[in-house]
C-alpha cells in the first residue's frame, strides 16, 4: 500500500480510502470484517459524512461496531464531512460546530483527523467557516481541514478567512468520468466537448497548492449510473484492456481501475464505497500498480476520451 504524506500535516495516509456511506444496514460483525479487510491491506483512512445513513447514522454504526484502543486510534485516520442538510447546504459556524460535536459522539472518538466541507454552499460566509474551524482546531476536536467538490475559486474564497491549511478536496473521478484530466489533455480545441473546463483548472491548482485530491465513485460510469467494470455493452474495449492489464499485473480489473487513478503524479487517493471485504482487497491491490504512460492513455482512450 502506497502511503502519502499530505502537505501541511503530520498525516501518513494510505492512497486507498475506505468510504463508509453504505454501512448503516450492516450488522456489527459485517462492519468489523469490512474494516479488518481494509486494515489488513494497509488502508488506514476511513471516510464518513454526517449525512451518510441519515443524521450521523453510518458514523453511529461505525462507533458501535469498532472499538479502538488509544494506540489503535492513533494508527488510523478518521475523516468526516459536513454541510449537506435536507434540501440545502449549510456552512454556518453554528451548524459546523454542532455537527462535528455530534459526529464525535457517534464515532466514539475525541477528535477527527480531518474535516471536509461537503459541497459548496453559495451562501457561505468565510468568516463563519473560519470561526468554526478555529474553535474546533483549538479545542483539539479537528486536526486538519479540507473541502469536497470545490473549485479553485471557492477554495480561495475560504482561504481569505480560514487560517488552517485546506489540504484535501474530494471530487468525483473514474476512468469513464474524468473531466478533471480530460479538459486539460484537449485544451484549446474548439468544438470538442471534452475541451470544456468544468472545474476551473482544479487539477493544476491542487498540484500547485499541494492539495491532496480524493477520488469518489472510482468505478462509476457517471453520476451513480452504474459501474463500468464488466459493462461490455457500453465499454467493451475498455473492459478488454482492463482484463489484459489485470492479467499482466496479477490483479483484478478493479485493481487496474484503482491503479489508473493512483498512477497520476498528483498522488490522488481513491475512496471506495463498497461493503464487500473482497472488493476492498481487490481495490487495495491496485494501490501501487505501475501502469506505463502507454497503458494509462490506452485506458483513457478506451473510455471514449480523445488524445489529440
Amino acid at each position: 500500500m502506497k502511503i502519502l504524506h499530505p502537505a501541511n500535516s503530520n498525516l501518513a495516509a494510505s492512497n486507498v480510502v475506505l468510504g463508509l456511506m453504505r454501512i448503516s444496514s450492516l450488522d456489527d460483525e459485517q462492519i468489523r470484517e469490512l474494516v479488518a479487510a481494509a486494515r489488513d491491506t494497509g488502508i488506514n483512512v476511513f471516510d464518513h459524512a454526517d449525512i451518510y445513513g441519515g443524521d450521523h447514522g453510518c458514523e453511529r454504526r461505525f462507533g458501535e461496531a469498532i472499538t479502538l484502543s488509544a494506540s489503535e486510534r492513533e494508527s488510523v485516520i478518521i475523516q468526516s464531512k459536513v454541510g449537506i442538510r435536507p434540501g440545502y447546504f449549510d456552512f454556518s459556524a453554528e451548524h459546523i460546530v454542532a455537527s462535528v460535536t455530534e459526529s464525535l459522539t457517534a464515532l466514539r472518538t475525541d477528535y477527527l483527523d480531518a474535516l471536509l466541507l461537503h459541497r459548496p454552499d453559495t451562501l457561505v460566509e468565510p468568516d463563519e467557516v473560519a470561526a468554526a474551524f478555529e474553535q474546533l482546531h483549538s479545542a483539539g476536536k479537528v486536526r486538519t481541514f479540507g473541502v469536497s467538490n470545490h473549485t479553485p475559486g471557492q477554495i480561495e474564497l475560504l482561504k481569505k478567512s480560514v487560517r488552517q491549511p485546506l489540504i484535501f478536496n474530494q471530487v468525483q473521478l473514474s476512468i469513464t468520468h474524468a473531466p478533471l484530466f480530460a479538459s486539460g489533455i484537449a485544451a484549446n480545441m474548439a468544438g470538442l466537448e471534452q475541451s470544456v473546463v468544468r472545474d476551473n483548472g482544479l487539477l493544476d491548482y491542487s498540484r500547485l497548492n499541494e492539495i491532496t485530491l480524493q477520488a469518489w465513485s472510482p468505478f462509476q460510469k457517471g453520476f451513480f449510473d452504474g459501474v463500468f467494470i464488466g459493462d461490455r455493452e457500453n465499454y467493451a474495449e475498455l473492459n478488454d484492456q482492463l482484463d489484459a492489464l489485470a492479467k499482466k499485473y496479477d490483479v483484478t480489473p478493479t485493481g487496474i481501475a484503482v491503479a489508473w487513478i493512483t498512477r497520476h503524479p498528483a498522488d490522488i487517493q481513491v475512496v471506495l464505497g463498497t461493503t464487500k471485504p473482497e472488493r476492498v482487497r481487490e481495490s487495495a491491490a491496485g494501490s501501487e500498480v505501475p501502469l506505463t504512460r502507454e497503458e494509462w492513455y490506452g485506458l483513457f482512450k478506451a473510455a471514449g476520451y480523445v488524445v489529440p
